[in-house]
């Protein structure tokens, strides 16, 4: 599972550990970056077996953000004309994509976040359901201070997940949120003292997640997502077409006959989304 370019990639237990690779760069997004996440988030998604997904880097900090090489691409961000600004528009959406991948697969998706979170870290951390840090961490939207919009998702999701004005402050200065500032805000669920302790704890609460009932756990990030964007009154006629089509009576029987055991139940994967053909 590490035919890729900007990752490592194991599997334990229904938990997928992806990791950032390139702590030289400070795991800078460079242009093989965008296209290998999707198709890796989307290729985990299809085969079933994951049900979760922790997103970790490796050495001082967990991203600089985008690479300068995906700025000086040829042609990306030209707005002389029309043709240039389409393909500029169209380069966004596929940028855009590669995080949205992360928000809809459907499995939960676990940030364990380390030193700097900058620019396209922090556009890539508010796409997961949950957030970790140590202690040292920080959050930066860093495009306000190089003379641009956030783009990629920060604007769009975080408002969401923490106050509005604070967002508004943070994108309007381009100053730091430190990771005890973004807990207390709810922007990040817990603090560790080092690395270690962080992608231990991660880990466990994603083995926790891991072993209940995949299908409810995919139903409840839907609803939940659904809920974030719609009226309560959408939200239920929404939950009420969807709870039919996954209450599944024998889970609920193993989950209840596990309790009562004292073990831990044993439920079926996902079901693979592309099945191999012949």
């Amino acid at each position: 599972m590490n035919d890729w370019e900007c990752f490592d990639v194991s599997l334990d237990g229904g938990v997928a550990h992806v990791r950032m690779n390139h702590p030289e760069r400070h795991n800078s997004m460079v242009p093989a970056f965008w296209s290998e996440l999707p198709r890796l988030v989307r290729g985990l998604d299809e085969a079933g077996g994951t049900r979760v997904m922790v997103l970790s880097s490796v050495g001082r900090h967990f991203s600089a953000g985008m690479d300068l090489a995906v700025f000086e691409s040829a042609g990306t961000l030209g707005t002389a004309n029309v043709t240039a600004r389409e393909q500029f528009r169209q380069q966004l959406k596929r940028l855009q994509a590669s995080f949205s991948a992360i928000a809809e697969a459907r499995f939960p998706v676990i940030a364990a976040i380390q030193g700097a979170c900058i620019g396209g870290g922090v556009d890539l951390t508010t796409a997961c359901c949950l957030r970790y840090c140590t202690r040292e961490a920080y959050f930066c939207i860093q495009e306000i201070n190089i003379g641009m919009m956030a783009d990629v998702g920060t604007l769009n999701r975080m408002p969401r997940q923490i106050p509005e004005a604070v967002m508004r402050e943070l994108a309007y200065t381009g100053d730091r949120l430190g990771a005890e500032r973004a807990e207390r805000l709810g922007f990040v669920n817990g603090l560790f003292d080092d690395h270690a302790a962080l992608l231990a704890g991660v880990l466990a609460v994603a083995h926790k997640i891991a072993a209940k009932a995949p299908m409810a756990i995919a139903a409840t990030k839907e609803m939940i997502d659904y809920a974030r964007d719609h009226s309560v009154a959408e939200s239920f006629a929404h939950l009420n077409a969807l709870q039919p089509g996954v209450f599944d009576p024998q889970d609920i029987a193993l989950a209840v006959a596990a309790q009562k055991n004292g073990q831990a139940a044993q439920f079926a994967d996902l079901a693979p989304l592309r099945p191999e053909m012949g």
